[in-house]
């Protein structure tokens, strides 16, 4: 009887590490820019979002929830981008383009939906310089890790079979 091991390429997607990895690197590199433009007291600013201004004066807890909340955010995006790749395949295709695109989009639904609707209630007023940084940052920094990462886990594994 002879048997072999043959590497064998599953066509099978990976979510979770594609949301997971995406999301955390998306994440930190934000809070990596956020801690350089706003610095240490970043994360309460985010917490502000959730439970108002109280945050901005609050204490280590305040701190925490901020990161925590910051990373969940940044994961879900990554959950957003995994779940319309399964239907548009051109997503994982041509990760660049798509991320770039795709962080655009996450500036403008986190400035003209989220952060209105947040305890803080900014509207602006906006500046260009704040404008054009908070799109680069978007669009480098988080919309192409989440797309590379969705292309890149969504190519399935290899795997070990035993054949006869």
């Amino acid at each position: 009887m002879n048997t072999t091991l043959d590497k064998v390429y599953v066509d099978q997607p990976r979510p979770l590490p594609a949301i997971l990895v995406g999301g955390f690197i998306a994440g930190l590199l934000d809070l990596i820019c956020a801690f350089m433009v706003f610095g240490v007291r970043a994360p309460r600013g985010i917490a502000g979002g959730l439970v108002g201004r109280v945050a901005i004066q609050g204490g280590m807890g305040y701190y925490v929830l901020g990161i925590a909340l910051h990373f969940f955010i940044a994961c879900s995006a990554a959950a957003v981008y995994y779940g319309a790749s399964m239907k548009l395949k051109f997503l994982k295709e041509y990760p660049f383009v798509c991320g770039l695109f795709y962080g655009i989009a996450i500036f403008l639904v986190m400035n003209l939906i989220v952060l209105p609707l947040s305890a803080i209630h900014f509207k602006g007023p906006f500046t260009m310089h704040g404008l054009d940084q908070g799109l680069l940052v978007h669009m480098f920094l988080i919309g192409l890790p989440i797309a590379y990462s969705v292309r890149i886990f969504s190519k399935g594994k290899r795997s070990s079979r035993t054949a006869a």
